[in-house]
């Protein structure tokens, strides 16, 4: 394999569901070992670089009874499917018994052949690591009981929904700081040595299956999270945060190896410091959902090499479906926006077909949709135009804009460009329910002089522009609500 791009697009597929689905299409049980090769060619074709493959590891039996009994669990598998029965509770895959590929899913030799599969076609694998807990019927908790946080009689008596008992010993169940404990997970001491080098053993176990991994909720292991969690339970805060210390062990056998956070609380900078490859952005999320322009634009004026670290989404599996969320013509505004910005890119699978039920990661499986056409036929065009070595690898700058003393709409468009060794392309994108104007300026040394050919891959049309336009005034746009340009750019 090749170096990883420096701007990579990964596809994230449920794992459980997907096999699930094509197994009922094919009429027969398939695992990751006997995926058609039309499949992977299908992904492959969209022009992805990596894969993840989301919930490959075993799922925990005592976890899928403690989910069963939960009220509001049980509310939302039905609320996701109507027809729900107990059977489709296949466990979370963040309830992990053992990092062993499940044998539902074809075991380890299973995940092989997928990746071998996936590296004949250019693409790579991501997997899972969740280091903030571990299932109830993990190993450790009889092997290593020293590895987690742990309780009293008097805790468990008290709050029996955040302690339970493990093999004689009151063990605290899995939390972040603003929300109640997980009732099926264990809560694991980030601050005790022994757990830390388990981690580091279990990842060298993961990279040696894939090309990456992402890690859940990543920033719970930090120091000054943890401390705040789990005050003096957890002990003594060591002297190296718990990143700084497995990140670099993991990369002194494994140095390709990509490491992915999901990251909240604005903790991405201090993550992307300890080594991390790429954070959730859910900032940017949260602003083009709530359709704050100009929150948008000082987000992207941030310093680039923090930008480059960054992965944008519009759905994950933990995100309610994009469109669901964004009527049809802001979705593919701000697709436009965060398929085409520096740092990773995800897209969720089912995200490109218009899929609105958002599943439960217990679920195996999910209710039938009809696929959004229309919306299909849009990512495609999106995505082919991405996938152009200019976006995956070269610079991008974001672009000046300015309006006029009686129009001040050019305050809903932002625009930004593109420039590889061969190929450019602007986009520009009305983040507005308005029609709206703007110039748009190229610092471009050589765009005096050129008459310059711009094709857009979304809508098909074509401009011609003089060079003069593009580095002085600017490039005039007029954009209808949410609309939006990917423009090649070439001399005429």
């Amino acid at each position: 394999m090749s170096e990883w791009p420096k701007h990579p697009s990964i596809y994230e597929i449920n794992t459980w569901v997907w096999l699930a689905e094509l197994s009922r299409k094919a009429d027969r049980s398939l695992t990751l070992a006997s995926v058609p090769d039309v499949e992977w060619d299908t992904i492959s074709e969209l022009g992805f670089d990596a894969v993840w493959l989301m919930g490959v590891w075993e799922r925990s039996p005592t976890g899928i009874e403690i989910a069963n009994r939960n009220e509001a669990l049980r509310a939302d598998f039905q609320r996701a499917l109507p027809d729900f029965r107990v059977a489709d509770n296949v466990g979370s895959p963040y309830c992990v018994r053992r990092y062993v590929v499940d044998a539902q899913l074809g075991g380890r030799e299973g995940l092989a052949t997928a990746r071998q599969a996936l590296a004949r076609r250019g693409l790579r694998l991501v997997l899972d690591f969740v280091p903030n807990h571990v299932a109830c019927d993990h190993p450790w908790v009889s092997e290593h009981p020293e590895y987690f946080i742990r309780g009293t009689a008097q805790d468990r008596a008290r709050d029996p929904s955040s302690f339970v008992e493990r093999d004689g010993q009151v063990l605290a169940c899995g939390r972040d700081p603003y929300f109640p404990a997980w009732p099926d997970v264990l809560q694991v001491n980030a601050f005790v040595p022994s757990l830390r080098a388990a981690a580091i053993e279990t990842l060298h176990e993961i990279a040696n299956q894939s090309d990456a991994v992402r890690c859940d909720m990543a920033m719970l292991m930090l120091n000054s999270v943890f401390e705040r969690t789990w005050g003096a339970r957890a002990g003594q805060p060591p002297q190296k945060d718990y990143w700084r210390e497995v990140i670099p062990a993991v990369r002194a056998e494994h140095p390709g190896f990509k490491l992915i956070a999901e990251a909240y609380w604005d903790l991405e900078w201090e993550l992307q410091q300890q080594g991390f490859d790429y954070c959730y952005d859910k900032r940017l999320y949260d602003r083009l959902e709530h359709g704050d322009v100009e929150a948008v634009r000082l987000h992207l004026c941030a310093d680039l090499a923090y930008q480059a670290k960054l992965l944008r989404f519009l759905e994950n599996h933990d995100e309610p479906r994009a469109a669901s969320t964004f009527e049809p013509r802001k979705a593919r505004a701000v697709a436009v926006t965060a398929l085409t910005l520096p740092g990773a890119m995800l897209v969720h699978e089912g995200q490109i077909e218009g899929r609105r039920v958002r599943v439960p990661v217990f679920l195996g499986r999910r209710p039938d949709e009809r696929p959004d056409e229309a919306l299909s036929d849009f990512y495609h065009k999106l995505l082919r135009a991405i996938a152009d070595d200019a976006v995956r690898n070269g610079e991008w700058r974001l672009c000046e804009r300015t309006g006029w003393p009686d129009n001040a709409s050019f305050q809903n468009i932002l625009a930004w460009y593109w420039r590889g060794r061969n190929t450019r392309y602007v986009i520009v994108v009305n983040l507005s329910g308005a029609q709206s104007q703007a110039n748009i300026r190229l610092s471009w040394e050589d765009a005096p002089g050129h008459r310059w050919r711009l094709d857009d891959q979304l809508s098909g049309q074509m401009f011609e522009r003089d060079g003069l336009d593009a580095a002085g005034p600017g490039l005039f746009v007029d954009l209808p609500p949410w609309g939006s340009h990917l423009l090649r750019v070439r001399p005429a």
